[in-house]
């Protein structure tokens, strides 16, 4: 278990998204695992597949058992982890309320996610560029899907007359990058919690969209 699941499985209302429960059998949940900390550690390049057998405590055979390679690894980790972020955007854009609490909601939950899974979170959004033409584009959608989510929201409130944003696309990239950004200088041992980074930062994305202060 990695450091992001314990610091995360804390939150009840994550209850329908543990991490890796999708993952089955056993042994292929556990290499994943390990995989996600030695790209976290070591970075995807420099990370083997005898060092992410080892994390797991197999030998290096049984990880060919699951995986026909440390790529095959990294998308997995990848898809997973994008459909998550994802669906926890996509819950907002498709909620009831005005646009200033579905932004609101979208990255309170959006960053939690991102610092209670620091450490997956890293891998998800950093490692990109280490998976091959053949895997990319499907990891590309998956991104684009999610700027479209939030994209989706601002024009609603810009629509609305509840934001002030002259440019809506060039707004949408900078909320998503400062969000995930967040999984690269979150601390456990830090001040805030996860929920109240969240709640942090989806004051700032106000401000930033010009809505009125919430009470």
């Amino acid at each position: 278990m990695t450091q992001d699941e314990r610091v995360d499985g804390r939150h009840p209302e994550d209850a329908d998204e543990m991490p890796w429960a999708e993952v089955t059998p056993d042994a292929a949940r556990r290499l994943l695992v390990a995989a996600v900390e030695a790209f976290a550690a070591r970075g995807y390049h420099a990370t083997t597949t005898r060092d992410i057998a080892g994390r797991a405590g197999m030998s290096p055979a049984a990880l060919y058992i699951h995986y026909k390679t440390k790529e095959e690894l990294l998308l997995r980790i990848s898809r997973i982890g994008h459909e998550k972020a994802l669906r926890i955007l996509r819950r907002a854009a498709d909620a009831e309320g005005t646009p200033t609490e579905r932004l609101a909601e979208a990255v309170r939950s959006f960053v939690r996610w991102h610092a209670g899974h620091h450490t997956t979170a890293r891998v998800v959004q950093y490692e990109l560029d280490s998976l091959g033409e053949e895997h990319r584009p499907e990891i590309v959608a998956l991104r684009r899907e999610s700027d479209a989510a939030v994209r989706e929201i601002i024009e609603d409130g810009v629509a609305k007359g509840e934001f002030q944003v002259p440019d809506v696309p060039g707004t949408t990239v900078a909320i998503l990058s400062l969000c995930i950004d967040v999984a690269r200088w979150f601390n456990t041992q830090g001040r805030r919690t996860p929920d109240e980074v969240g709640v942090f930062y989806a004051d700032l994305v106000l401000r930033m969209v010009g809505a009125a202060p919430r009470a």
